[in-house]
């Protein structure tokens, strides 16, 4: 049996608008790892380690993106905007289905 694997941003569904690739862009936007690691091939134990740091950096500044100082919130709204404007390319539609 294989050990399950993060694809990395690239590869993730939804243009990377998933729950482990949000974690991805929070770790760029706080700088807790650059935006050159896509993490590919991480496995799920380590990927829970970076949720942990990012959460850390979320627990002091507050949940809300828009209470971010500079230059995390410079950082938030650029990953962030390219990343729904790659995933609407590549079909992703924010309105919730049925399914959602």
């Amino acid at each position: 049996m294989s050990k399950a694997v993060y694809p990395g941003i690239d590869e993730d569904v939804q243009g990377g608008l998933t729950h482990l690739g949000r974690i991805v862009m929070d770790a760029w936007v706080f700088g807790v790892l650059p935006e050159t690691q896509s993490c590919i091939g991480w496995d799920y134990g380590r990927m829970q380690d970076l949720y942990d740091k990012v959460n850390q950096c979320w627990d002091e500044f507050g949940p809300v993106p828009a209470h971010l100082p500079e230059p995390y919130l410079s950082n938030h709204q650029r990953i962030y905007t390219g990343a729904v404007e790659r995933a609407r390319q590549s079909g992703w539609n924010p309105e919730l289905s049925d399914d959602d």
